[in-house]
């Protein structure tokens, strides 16, 4: 992706507002640059994460505050905050969910205390998976049949946060016009994810309990 910004240093046409890489200028952002722009890539729901980390890795050794060691305080000082915004930005990247929440908001798309609402898929099967996880909290005894049910109940919404993952790849891809009713259905979708995210880490913590 370009940004069609030049270096002030060489010229050259620049692929992240962090720095030239051809010269080894480091720049200083006039405001925060997107996470793909950090990147260089374009928008997309549909990244290619290897080729992601690659370029993560490229970046993290020319920004590296030790390659700029013996530099003047300003200098050391964009190393920091340019190293600190391009892992901020990665790992909104690297997390499936995180990414499809920017670009929902970026793309117009309700934000979550704009639409707190899930797929009426999930309403029944969310009042049962809640039962479940209060009958094993309410269960003092290890081998009780409400905390023998603990692991299918983990694997069963692992599976669902993976469908519903799926479905937002669907949603997102090819990315929506800005505005378009998708982004409310994902926007929803996403807020099962959270309510599947919260639900397994209850369940974590009660299994962990239970092998104490």
């Amino acid at each position: 992706m370009s940004l069609a910004l030049a270096c002030p240093e060489c010229g050259s046409e620049l692929a992240t507002p962090l720095l030239c890489e051809r010269c080894g200028t480091l720049l200083d952002p006039a405001t925060p640059p997107t996470p793909f722009a950090v990147l260089g890539l374009e928008p997309t729901y549909a990244l290619d994460l290897g080729a992601a980390t690659k370029r993560v890795l490229a970046l993290s050794r020319a920004l590296h505050p030790d390659f700029h060691a013996n530099a003047g305080d300003e200098l050391r000082r964009r190393a920091q905050d340019n190293t600190a915004a391009l892992n901020a930005a990665f790992q909104v990247l690297a997390d499936d969910a995180r990414r499809a929440d920017w670009l929902v908001r970026d793309l117009g798309g309700p934000a979550e205390d704009q639409e707190r609402a899930m797929p009426p898929a999930y309403l029944e099967e969310v009042l049962e998976w809640n039962e479940a996880i209060e009958e094993a909290r309410g269960s003092a005894a290890a081998d009780s049949p409400a905390r023998a049910r603990l692991a299918p109940l983990n694997e069963r919404l692992e599976q669902e946060r993976t469908k519903t993952l799926r479905r937002i790849a669907a949603l997102l891809t090819p990315l929506p016009p800005r505005g378009s009713p998708a982004l409310r259905s994902a926007r929803q979708e996403l807020n099962a994810v959270r309510y599947l995210d919260r639900a397994l880490r209850e369940l974590g913590e009660l299994r962990l309990a239970t092998r104490v």
